[in-house]
């Protein structure tokens, strides 16, 4: 045998090694950001302010091969100027228009609800 057919029988379970700690970096990486931004939120106080939707959108992740997940966000308008995107369930991203105003309610990132205001038609 040669002595090159050794080096793949070495290197291989170092490669593959690595690719293992990438992994399991990757996942604890991401459990550690989800848990960092839950905690922010839960200290955050609860925000009640008069705003208006600016915009929607929306994000497809996976698809192809793998099943796929839509994301759907929110851009609001505060009454200080100021805007926020927040991630919207389906049903509420239904609901609101663009051009919408009412009361916003909202913890840190996480979106809490929207009360429209009607607005009165006059004839």
């Amino acid at each position: 045998m040669s002595p090159g057919g050794d080096f793949m029988f070495q290197a291989a379970p170092i490669f593959i090694g690595l690719i293992f700690i990438f992994v399991i970096s990757f996942i604890l990486f991401s459990a550690v950001k989800g848990i960092s931004q839950w905690s922010q939120n839960n200290q955050s106080p609860t925000l009640n302010v008069r705003a208006k939707v600016l915009g929607k959108r929306t994000a497809v992740r996976g698809g192809g091969e793998a099943r796929a997940y839509s994301h759907y966000f929110i851009t609001f308008e505060v009454e200080s100027g100021d805007r926020i995107e927040l991630k919207v369930k389906d049903t509420d991203y239904g609901m609101l228009v663009e051009g919408d105003e009412g009361e916003l309610t909202y913890q840190g990132t996480r979106y809490l609800g929207f009360d429209r205001h009607q607005n009165e038609v006059s004839l």
